[in-house]
């Protein structure tokens, strides 16, 4: 049965939390290396409940519209998107807030499929601009690499930390 791209459910929730968590892993894991273990301890000493209740908050926002990616009933990836008005820094843009797949569905087309979602759901909205972020980390080339191939052109941006 081939993946498709619905609306998200509030039966969704446990299961999109419990693949981003998976999803995200390798990630965190960068950003252990990247960092150093005292940053990262101090910023993250409990990623997995941290990321939990991110995305917890994020899909459940009365402002923030989601989709998964459905197999055979049950999420493998996600999609969150906050479109913003003119007022915002980023004016009439819609904003890709989060995006993951399972890893036991990754590389099968889901997170391109899942971003050209929330691109035309952008367009429909009347959004202007597309705007998503990740970082410069070897965990997020995959994540670069996605919205590169989706028409995104990154801006290169620099964060520094030193644990005083």
């Amino acid at each position: 049965m081939p993946v498709t791209i619905r609306a998200l459910a509030e039966s969704d929730i446990d299961a999109v939390v419990d693949l981003s968590l998976r999803a995200w892993a390798p990630v965190f894991e960068s950003f252990r290396t990247a960092m150093g273990e005292a940053v990262y301890r101090h910023l993250y000493p409990d990623w997995r409940a941290m990321q939990a209740a991110a995305v917890d908050g994020v899909v459940r926002d009365a402002g923030t519209r989601t989709w998964v990616a459905d197999d055979g009933g049950r999420p493998v990836g996600f999609v969150a998107v906050v479109h913003h008005d003119a007022t915002h820094g980023e004016p009439d843009s819609s904003e890709i807030d989060m995006v993951a797949v399972d890893p036991e569905h990754q590389r099968r087309g889901i997170a391109d499929a899942l971003i050209a979602h929330a691109v035309e759901e952008a367009r429909a909205h009347g959004s202007v601009l597309a705007v998503i972020g990740t970082g410069g980390d070897p965990g997020h080339a995959p994540a670069r690499a996605a919205y590169e191939k989706a028409g995104f052109r990154p801006f290169p941006q620099v964060r520094y930390y030193k644990m005083l």
